[in-house]
């Protein structure tokens, strides 16, 4: 289906988004799966021959930080203390491990944007500017716009809007060492890592339902184009015997497979591999991939790039689908793993995937979320605990 049926008109219940009233049975269980599988110890998405060690070596980007570290200052400074109290957090807490794409209330933590001043939460978009490229910012914005436009179709804008989302703050951004910082909402969990001068920008979750605001405030955003056609492309410029090895299975996954609380899973390479793409082959899958490392401002986002095509030969395409509806890829290597996939309805009510829902995520296997494995070695040559905050 294409996401043009009369489904499009219909909406499900309310999916509450703010703390419940009442912590039910269910609830609570659902919270404590969710704790349990933060608290195990990263190991990050390994295949079965498990980690691989040694990919991230902490060597010097020449990358300059400065900016970043001071939009990071200039937002905490301007918080009150009680506001500061549960901004943030040390840099090795286990709350970067809670975020959670869906638009209910688990685990959130920080500051809702929505409950800032307007200077204040400017400063935290500031700090997500610094750390972003232009496109990658107007995206994580156009996102948030668009959880409006779905609060708007369903008469529930005071639970779904541009400014619901939790902002934390990790590590020393007042002084020199470790920080970072977390969004966390409906369809967008962005952490951000820098450990020295190397930026981790992952597990970023990025989604959209729906992918274009036909009306309302923000008429005419749309999102996830390029990806959706970059994608399509690479599979469209295979030969017939490459397609069939790219496509890994007959039907949609019903769910990303390395989504939230998904931080140690295990997932095989499968697909095509990329060294086997020759001429417009190559530079369409290169393209794919740069819109997903370009997230990253222009210097971080050339020295991921080049840790990407270091290991291009390990890089595997993966597909299922039809690419004039929907379908899901995946790229994965020992170093990225990228999953885009067009999904069944949660707001809408159709219970077969349309393109007017789509998921992303990139995640950095083998440790690397969240800057871990690069913390690891930080702490290694300069041992200590780091600030703590309470």
């Amino acid at each position: 289906m294409d996401g043009t049926d009369d489904a499009r008109l219909r909406i499900r219940p309310s999916a509450p988004t703010r703390e419940p009233e009442l912590w039910t049975p269910e609830l609570l269980a659902k919270v404590d799966w969710r704790r349990e599988a933060a608290d195990e110890p990263l190991r990050g998405v390994v295949t079965s021959d498990g980690p691989v060690p040694g990919l991230y070596p902490l060597t010097g980007t020449g990358v300059d930080t400065t900016r970043i570290r001071e939009a990071a200052a200039a937002y905490l400074r301007a918080l009150t203390p009680n506001e500061l109290h549960d901004a943030r957090f040390p840099m090795r807490d286990v709350t970067w491990r809670h975020w959670n794409n869906g638009a209910r209330y688990f685990l959130r933590h920080g500051l809702c944007l929505e409950e800032l001043d307007d200077v204040k939460r400017q400063l935290a978009l500031d700090l997500v500017r610094a750390s972003l490229s232009g496109a990658g910012f107007r995206q994580v914005v156009d996102l948030m716009r668009l959880n409006l436009t779905i609060g708007e179709i369903r008469g529930e804008t005071d639970a779904l809007n541009e400014w619901l989302y939790w902002f934390s703050v990790y590590g020393d951004p007042l002084g020199e060492g470790p920080f970072g910082w977390q969004l966390d909402g409906h369809h967008v969990n962005v952490n951000c890592a820098l450990v020295e001068d190397h930026m981790v920008l992952t597990p970023t979750f990025l989604g959209a339902e729906p992918v274009l605001a036909e009306g309302g405030k923000f008429a005419g955003t749309t999102a996830f184009r390029a990806e959706e056609a970059a994608g399509q492309e690479v599979f469209a410029g295979l030969s017939v015997p490459q397609r069939q090895r790219a496509t890994i299975a007959d039907e949609l996954p019903d769910e990303l497979f390395v989504g939230a609380f998904r931080d140690n899973w295990e997932l095989d390479f499968a697909g095509l591999p990329l060294s086997e793409l020759i001429g417009d082959q190559r530079h369409a899958a290169l393209d794919l991939i740069a819109l997903y490392t370009d997230r990253a401002g222009p210097g971080h986002a050339k020295v991921r790039t080049d840790e990407v095509l270091a290991h291009e030969g390990d890089t595997y395409f993966g597909w299922v689908g039809d690419p004039d509806g929907v379908f899901y890829y995946r790229l994965h290597s020992p170093v990225i793993l990228v999953e885009f996939e067009h999904m069944a309805g949660v707001m809408y009510a159709n219970d077969h995937p349309t393109r007017r829902h789509i998921h992303t995520i990139v995640r950095t296997p083998n440790g690397g979320d969240y800057g871990a494995d690069l913390l690891r070695q930080h702490h290694a040559r300069h041992p200590h605990d780091g600030p703590r905050s309470k």
